[in-house]
């Protein structure tokens, strides 16, 4: 592994960490939320509003984070460097050729039944 792909791991694995780190601090804000419902005097509306919000914020930072990883590892290509595309692609391709050949001889059977009847 090169130095160039060593160093795109070790930040998708920091990306990774920073998102778990996120998702920890949103249940921390959703527990804070659910405390202030059960407290006996009532919630605090301004900290209630102030978990929501940053909760929300954090929601929608992971979401963006998380399509951007998926995207990269959409277009992440290991065997970029080998022919096993070119192999399931021809294996593919044999095996489209060895349905239309049956549907063909279906079809040449079915004319011969014609010609037999008529």
């Amino acid at each position: 592994m090169d130095s160039q792909n060593q160093n795109a791991s070790l930040q998708r694995l920091q990306t990774v960490e920073k998102v778990i780190y996120t998702i920890v601090r949103v249940l921390e804000l959703a527990g804070g939320v659910m405390e202030e419902f059960s407290n006996p005097s009532g919630p605090r509306k301004e900290l209630v509003n102030n978990h929501c919000s940053e909760f929300m914020q954090l929601i929608k930072d992971i979401q963006v984070t998380l399509r951007e990883e998926i995207k990269s590892a959409c277009e992440y290509r290991p065997f970029e460097k080998c022919d096993y595309i070119a192999r399931i692609s021809n294996e593919i391709c044999c095996k489209k050729v060895e349905y239309v050949l049956e549907k063909l001889d279906g079809m040449k059977e079915t004319i011969d039944q014609y010609h037999r009847a008529t």
